[in-house]
């Protein structure tokens, strides 16, 4: 069964989001808020994690994962970024943003688009999953909440436990954060392509 943990969502309470890392540690899979929607998270290198992600989600291994990450200075060590995209993405983070590059040899390989070597990367804008990145020290890697067969991503702490409680480890409640996912814009080959038009303003991008 999962933990469910209901959290103050603009102060988050340590103790909680301590014992939450410590599942992500152990190799535990969680449902966490965003500044978009909710999202699966795992320990980076987490092959399980991985797996059971896709699993429950019904992925091919075309699916870009993303590596949620607390700041710039720590998405920089995973990804490549050239001046000028820099610049853009500075300007939009934290932000509800993925953004495609290619990765560094520090992204696990499994992560990886099979044949363009890229990863998305993104900073949230949301109190909760800040506190869980700048406790666990790392990026984690995540991907959308969203079931097969559904059109929009769950957005209710209780029904997510209720749905997947046999499937993952811990759900935070924080209260609703939206059915909108990120906005997806792909740098991989040096213009920005956006690929979902999502939470965030693409237009900055266009």
């Amino acid at each position: 069964m999962a933990r469910y943990f209901d959290v103050h969502p603009d102060n988050p309470q340590a103790r909680s989001i301590r014992q939450v890392v410590d599942i992500v540690r152990e190799g535990g899979l969680i449902a966490y808020p965003t500044d978009s929607c909710f999202a699966f998270g795992c320990k980076l290198g987490d092959k399980n994690g991985l797996d059971r992600i896709r699993d429950i989600r019904k992925l091919d291994e075309r699916h870009h994962f993303t590596l949620v990450c607390r700041d710039f200075a720590q998405l920089g060590q995973f990804v490549k970024i050239d001046n000028a995209v820099f610049r853009l993405i500075k300007a939009a983070t934290p932000g509800s943003y993925t953004f495609i590059l290619p990765a560094l040899r520090e992204v696990p390989r499994r992560m990886l688009h099979p044949k363009k070597h890229t990863v998305g990367v993104r900073i949230p804008d949301h109190p909760v999953a800040q506190a869980l990145l700048a406790e666990l020290g790392e990026p984690l890697v995540s991907s959308t909440l969203l079931l097969p067969g559904d059109t929009e991503p769950m957005t209710q702490g209780w029904e997510i436990k209720e749905r997947l409680d046999h499937q993952i480890d811990a759900v935070i409640d924080s209260g609703d954060c939206g059915t909108e996912p990120t906005t997806v814009v792909d740098f991989s080959e040096g213009e920005p392509e956006i690929l979902r038009v999502g939470a965030g303003d693409p237009s900055r991008f266009e």
